[in-house]
């Protein structure tokens, strides 16, 4: 990895395919970096941003003047108000359409929700473009990405897996050695753990996950965690 290039990359996807990654760490005034991906298919150019945090000159730059690609979808893995604080301004510039799940989507316009003024962002108000669903199919190019309902962090959170690549994007569900926070509006212990332990595990061993804070890890190197825990929770 350059330290200099503000960008962290797979010059091809994890499994070598069609699939360029790209993953931004944008300061959110929580302490903790939230992850933004940028998800590019060389064939197609179509790109979509995943959570675009902050820092949207940097995105466009890399998106229009780097990679020459067209912004196909903004992905929300939910409403928080530090994973959507750029997407008004990237649809701005580069257009795109906002996704997220059905039950998250009034979070965007609600700051008892997204918690946007209480993280010190100007209020936060937005609409989707289309509400998607648990096993909905999203595609750039020949890339297909599956959508997998993963309620806890907030009841709408998502994560994204891709089969052909061999990855997972978990949003604030999924963490290298930890889960998501469930004290926070529409949150529920009890769903995040049903999510990881009955979803997010099922998938193959060598399946990477990148979260939404923090570093990337791989399913195999979760599952002792949920293993021990299972039997306590149930």
């Amino acid at each position: 990895m350059n330290k200099n290039c503000p960008f962290w990359h797979v010059p091809k996807g994890p499994k070598g395919g069609n699939m360029i990654l790209k993953e931004r760490k944008i300061d959110t005034w929580i302490g903790d970096p939230t992850n933004c991906y940028i998800i590019f298919d060389e064939e197609s150019k179509e790109t979509m941003v995943i959570d675009p945090a902050g820092d949207v000159d940097k995105i466009v730059d890399m998106i229009t003047n780097i990679l020459k690609g067209n912004l196909k979808y903004i992905y929300l893995t939910h409403c928080h108000g530090d994973h959507i604080a750029g997407v008004t301004e990237l649809k701005n510039q580069c257009g795109g359409k906002v996704l997220i799940h059905r039950l998250d989507s009034e979070g965007l316009n609600d700051v008892n929700i997204n918690l946007s003024t209480i993280i010190d962002l100007p209020p936060i108000e937005l609409e989707a473009d289309s509400r998607i669903d648990d096993n909905d199919l999203i595609h750039l190019g020949e890339l297909e990405f599956k959508v997998i309902h993963t309620p806890g962090h907030t009841k709408g959170s998502t994560s994204l897996y891709c089969q052909e690549e061999g990855c997972l994007f978990s949003g604030d569900t999924l963490f290298r050695g930890t889960w998501g926070r469930t004290d926070l509006p529409t949150g529920s212990i009890e769903d995040i753990m049903d999510s990881i332990t009955n979803k997010l595990l099922k998938l193959p061993d060598d399946t990477i996950v990148y979260p939404g804070h923090g570093k990337a890890t791989m399913i195999k190197e979760e599952k002792p965690i949920y293993l021990e825990l299972k039997p306590k929770l149930y």
